[in-house]
This record gives structure tokens, sequence and C-alpha cells, in this order.
């Protein structure tokens, strides 16, 4: 495994970094074009896909083709098992970031819709990519890529005095073995960046068929502050982008080797 390179047993998961909205879903939003941009602006974990994957993609890469504004692959597609959904922000938002609203009421078939087009399909895919990476070296591990703004959105309902770390490792208490999660927070601790573990986000996502099942699927979601990469103002990257990028990858891979010299010798070879 080459220092840029992700091993073979990894999945990327990007879930939030599209800004597509279908014709077909703008007719649902309540919002104006410049809302919508607004919202758009506030909501996307911009370049996402760049942070992680790189120029190559040189690990298997699920990306939501859509943006978490039509539906969220991210939550649950069940309302009664999705926490945020009591904030009206479910696997379809009802609200914006700023708890406006956001699209005009569904009946119960034009949500099923939403998810039969973009949730289930990206689910299928991601389920499919973990059982090769399964089928192929034993386990696979996902990496569930993020960012968040500098400073919380309303709808987090977070303390704004509370300092953002640059970096936010999530952790499953099922998926992430305490040894993958502490690989993460020491890569990225090398790199003189502020690492906080599930703060300001928590958790990380794995296929529902392997859900606190399967000890052979793994997960830890890396959350990027946008003020690291992100001008704040045309919200597209800043001039060092680029080796923001690099530099993230890098700490990935850093942290997934070093995990790695962990395996029993017996459970697979790492350079497969």
């Amino acid at each position: 495994m080459s220092p840029a390179s992700y091993p073979p047993w990894v999945v990327l998961h990007i879930p939030h970094d599209s800004t597509d909205i279908p014709t077909e879903v703008r007719s649902q939003l309540l919002l104006s074009d410049a809302a919508l941009r607004l919202e758009l602006q506030h909501m996307t974990d911009h370049f996402t896909h760049r942070l992680f994957a790189g120029p190559s993609e040189d690990a298997a890469v699920i990306r939501a083709p859509v943006s978490r504004l039509v539906v969220d692959v991210e939550r649950f597609a069940d309302d009664g098992a999705e926490p945020m959904a009591a904030r009206g922000m479910g696997a379809i938002y009802n609200v914006t970031s700023h708890l406006a609203p956001l699209r005009r009421p569904l009946s119960p078939a034009g949500r099923e819709a939403l998810l039969r087009l973009w949730y289930h399909p990206h689910h299928e895919r991601l389920e499919a990519a973990v059982d090769v990476a399964v089928a192929r070296h034993g386990r696979c591990v996902v990496i569930d890529g993020h960012s968040f703004p500098g400073r919380p959105l309303p709808y987090e309902n977070a303390d704004p005095t509370h300092e953002r770390p640059d970096i936010c490792i999530g952790s499953d208490a099922f998926h992430t073995p305490k040894a993958l999660e502490q690989a993460f927070v020491e890569a990225f601790g090398r790199n003189s960046w502020r690492v906080a573990v599930n703060d300001p986000f928590s958790g990380a996502l794995v296929p529902a068929s392997r859900y606190r099942n399967d000890p052979r699927v793994e997960a830890v979601m890396v959350e990027v502050n946008r003020d690291l990469y992100l001008d704040p103002v045309s919200f597209e990257p800043k001039a060092d982008f680029n080796r923001i990028a690099a530099e993230i990858k890098s700490c990935c891979v850093a942290a997934l080797t070093a995990y790695a010299a962990t395996f029993p010798p017996e459970w697979l070879d790492i350079t497969a």
C-alpha cells in the first residue's frame, strides 16, 4: 500500500457533497432561487469527494448523486428510528437549516417516491460495495466523509460559544473499535489539527443489513471543519485546498495503516 493509497477493504461514503436538485423535486421546495442557493451553501458538505477520494479513486466510493435537501441518505428511512425526524430533518427534510419551512407537505406516496428514486438505490450501492470487501478481505472499514461549518447552524441546537475542532472523528459503539478510533485521532493530531471525538457530530454509518450485527463491518466518520478549506464568501475552495485535501487523505491512510497493524495475521492479507 503506497502512502497515498487506501487499502482494498475500505469503502468511502460521501453522502452530502452534491448540490443537485432534480427539476421534479424543485417544485416541492418553498424557497426562492436565492434562498435555495443560500440553503445549499449552508447544508452542503462542499467538495468532500475531492477531500477524501482524491483525483484517482483507489477505493470504492459511494457518493450520493443528489443534495441532502432532496433526501438525506445518512438518516434512517424510518422516521420512528431517526432522532433528527423530531426536528423536521429525517430522511426527507421539512425545514431548513434555520428551521424555516423547506417543502410543501408530501403525501405518503410522494415521500416513498423520493426514497425509491434516491435513498434506496444509494444504500443498495453501499451494501454491494461492503459485500464485495467482506467477501474478498474478510472485513470492511467504511470511512464516512463529511464537513461541518465553523459556527453551528440553528438546526444543530448547539452552543455557539463552544470552539469547534478542526477535525471531528465520529464513532459507533458497535462498529468502531477503540483501536480504529484512536488510530484516526492520533493520525490527524500529528498534523497539528485540533481533533475531537463525536464533537460536534457523532456516529458512523454502515449498511442497514449489517447494523449492530456484523463486527466484520467497521466504520469511522471523519468530519472536516470547512474553515480549513472553504472560502466563507464564495464557498469555493481556498487557495491551499489541494494541500489540505492531500493531508486529509494522507491522515486517513496513515490511520488505516496503523490500525491494520493490530489485525490478527490470520484475518487477512492487507496487501491483497
